[in-house]
């Protein structure tokens, strides 16, 4: 898809995103959180609404939401708290001032066009059994925006967030935000790691600020990697996680990655590709 703003469009339900008109229903959402036979609790959540789902090739879970569209899968034993809560940020991330209108409507048409999907798992065992974005319930840490982002970190933000860019915005914008080299966002990225590197140097060159060293992490994977570290310190997220998080990414801070990456900054803030402003907390239009 060429880089710019997509006419408005459907979602699965038939309602338009981008137009002036609140979507409704917003969501549905499958759930049960226990036997995977047992019945289905439509739940309370004001936007969403708890569906069975039988999809092919999530077929091991038993429930899922649909976030504008795009599908959040979960096995029998996740807990609906999380669940719904997982369908909260995503919501948040994707329509960020909470209008009930999706932000970016390109954006939209990418996740969906490109089969984008979420599944949530509780056993070990469970992950990586689907081809698609995962996320543990127990990483998923609600709590966490209560506390003044102390604590146990919430990796939904980070979770959700990759599949949003890696199956959204890597697509919708490919010229500025593929994860292939040569791009607006593979290029700072190069900067921040001291060099283009296909594979993780030891060590990285001294002054490098982004310096992930997961040797099974592609170059690919480390540019969706490095979006979501610069994405979530601008909004906020790793202001509290310094120590804990220096080893990977050095800019915790708006003010440190306004200063020090002005490639990535110059991006993450133009308005052409609408990214999130205001972080989620997993409280959806409430």
């Amino acid at each position: 898809m060429d880089d710019g703003v997509a006419a408005p469009l459907k979602n699965r339900f038939g309602s338009w995103v981008g137009s002036p008109f609140p979507i409704a229903p917003l969501f549905l959402l499958a759930s049960c959180g226990g036997d995977v036979t047992g019945p289905i609790d439509p739940g309370s959540d004001p936007n969403f609404t708890i569906v069975a789902h039988s999809d092919q090739g999530f077929t091991e879970t038993n429930r899922k939401v649909e976030v504008f569209g795009v599908p959040i899968y979960a096995y029998a034993t996740v807990e609906d708290v999380k669940l719904l809560h997982a369908a909260n940020i995503m919501a948040q991330y994707l329509d960020n001032n909470e209008d009930g209108i999706v932000d970016n409507s390109t954006l939209l048409s990418a996740l969906i066009s490109n089969n984008a999907a979420l599944y949530m798992w509780k056993q070990e065992r469970q992950a990586g059994s689907i081809n698609a974005q995962d996320l543990g319930a127990d990483e998923s840490i609600p709590a966490w925006h209560t506390n003044g982002h102390t604590g146990r970190f919430d990796a939904a933000l980070e979770e959700i967030w990759h599949v949003i860019t890696h199956s959204g915005f890597a697509n919708a914008y490919p010229t500025a935000l593929s994860e292939e080299a040569g791009t607006s966002l593979t290029n700072a990225m190069d900067i921040a790691r001291g060099g283009h590197f296909q594979s993780i140097p030891s060590p990285y060159p001294g002054g490098a600020w982004y310096t992930y060293d997961d040797q099974t992490c592609d170059y690919g994977c480390m540019a969706g990697e490095y979006i979501y570290w610069a994405m979530t310190s601008v909004l906020g997220a790793q202001e509290n996680r310094a120590g804990e998080i220096q080893q990977e990414w050095k800019l915790n801070t708006e003010a440190k990655v306004r200063q020090t990456d002005t490639a990535v900054y110059e991006l993450l803030t133009d308005p052409e590709y609408m990214f999130p402003t205001t972080l989620p907390d997993g409280t959806y239009r409430r």
